[in-house]
């Protein structure tokens, strides 16, 4: 997660700056090798294997936003929302393949299979990437902005190593702890330096001009609380064990995330069809609406004592995720930024949803422990989500309208016209 989090801005700039193809076959390339290094680590060395992982997490922080940049760049903005949602369903459907077939190598093959099988997928890729991906990338050559990564890297590291570091079952207690207040004040102050040095750069790695955009803003809130909603949906096979003891254990229970996974596969294309249509506006509205119905429903002592209430209360979140997760946000910052910023606004929106996944542990064990734990104090939690998703809802009125998304994405293009 920490290296994703510093590879998502990096790489979605130089995608900007070199090319879509250059910096996609780079980060399928970079996540191989660093499954090379997982499947040869020594047993005695934890550090290699960590190694290994950290280069994973740093490759694949650029491939969805560059994927999203590219629909950008070939589809025009009536059958955005389709392609988008077609990469969605992909998404949710590697979910549910994913786990399956990893059962599957570990039954019959050791555990290095699990990364060893990136290797012929990985070359597929990018032979696919080298022949269909379009190379197109700036001609201006400005200075890259080092200080900007630098400073946004070491707030993003200090954020997410002090929240890690967060007792759930002590909150208050362990945020005076050292592992913990330092990193978060550090982060902090680089919370105002950050965009001081951005200001000043002359090609920033983040472009502060996107946030004038209320758009650009609410999608960016928005998609906090998303990630906020999915990560906080890794403690259903708890709440699930606790809520049905005679029924669930630790072994079936992972099985009840399948309901979010597969309404997210239906879910993720047919809103990108919508999209084309209506626009973005009134899917994210139903999308919170979903999320914030579902959520209340894992909350109910009613619901979540049977194994109906929970396939129910997962399909509902899951149809509500893929209008936030997949494609409506994604097509948002396509639409505000302009051709030169659009991997950057991708990785925007890839950053603010991994920083909604890392509070959500935090604040789902906090406020499970201080309600009690078990059944009681999980679905005091999916409660609190539940609220979230509701103010979610309410900013969906600010954004704008079908109209008026393509009266924008006509003047981002003339703008790169005359730019051009």
């Amino acid at each position: 997660m920490l290296f994703n989090l510093i590879g998502t801005p990096l790489m979605a700039k130089l995608s900007d700056k070199f090319g879509r193809r250059l910096i996609y076959i780079l980060d399928v390339s970079l996540f191989a090798v660093g499954s090379l290094v997982v499947v040869f680590a020594p047993q005695t060395l934890f550090s290699v294997l960590l190694i290994g992982r950290a280069l994973q997490g740093f490759a694949a922080g650029g491939i969805f936003p560059v994927a999203s940049a590219v629909i950008g760049d070939t589809f025009p903005v009536e059958k955005r929302g389709s392609a988008l949602g077609l990469i969605g369903a992909v998404f949710g459907l590697a979910f549910i393949v994913g786990p399956i077939l990893g059962g599957i190598i570990l039954t019959i093959a050791k555990w290095q299979w699990l990364f060893l099988i990136n290797l012929p997928i990985a070359l597929v890729v990018v032979i696919l990437g080298m022949r269909l991906l379009p190379n197109t990338h700036s001609t201006e050559t400005k200075t890259f902005d080092w200080l900007g990564i630098i400073s946004l890297s070491a707030m993003l590291a200090s954020f997410a190593y002090g929240i890690n570091q967060i007792n759930t079952s002590n909150f208050f207690g362990s945020l005076v702890s050292l592992k913990v207040w330092p990193f978060l004040l550090f982060g902090l102050i680089l919370l105002f330096v950050f965009p001081a040095i951005e200001r000043k750069a002359i090609d920033p790695v983040l472009n502060l001009k996107l946030f004038k955009s209320r758009q650009t803003k609410l999608a960016s809130v928005l998609s906090a609380g998303a990630g906020l909603g999915e990560s906080g949906l890794v403690f259903i096979p708890a709440l699930a064990v606790a809520a049905m003891p005679a029924t669930i254990n630790t072994h079936n229970a992972s099985y009840l995330i399948m309901p979010v996974v597969v309404a997210m596969s239906i879910g993720s294309p047919f809103v990108g069809r919508m999209m084309d249509k209506l626009g973005s506006k009134r899917m994210v509205f139903f999308g919170t609406l979903f999320l914030a119905i579902g959520m209340t429903m894992l909350s109910l002592h009613v619901l979540t004592d049977n194994l109906v209430g929970f396939i129910a209360s997962g399909f509902v979140i899951g149809l509500g995720l893929s209008s936030l997760l997949g494609a409506p946000m994604r097509y948002i910052m396509l639409n505000e930024a302009s051709a030169a910023d659009r991997t950057a606004a991708q990785g925007l929106i890839a950053l603010f949803t991994s920083i909604g996944q890392l509070t959500s542990s935090a604040l789902v064990g906090a406020v499970a422990a201080s309600a009690g734990g078990g059944v009681a104090g999980y679905s005091a939690a999916y409660r609190v989500i539940g609220v979230v998703a509701a103010v979610m809802m309410l900013l969906t009125f600010g954004l704008k309208t079908r109209a008026q998304e393509l009266s924008t994405v006509a003047a981002n293009q003339n703008q790169t016209a005359q730019e051009s």
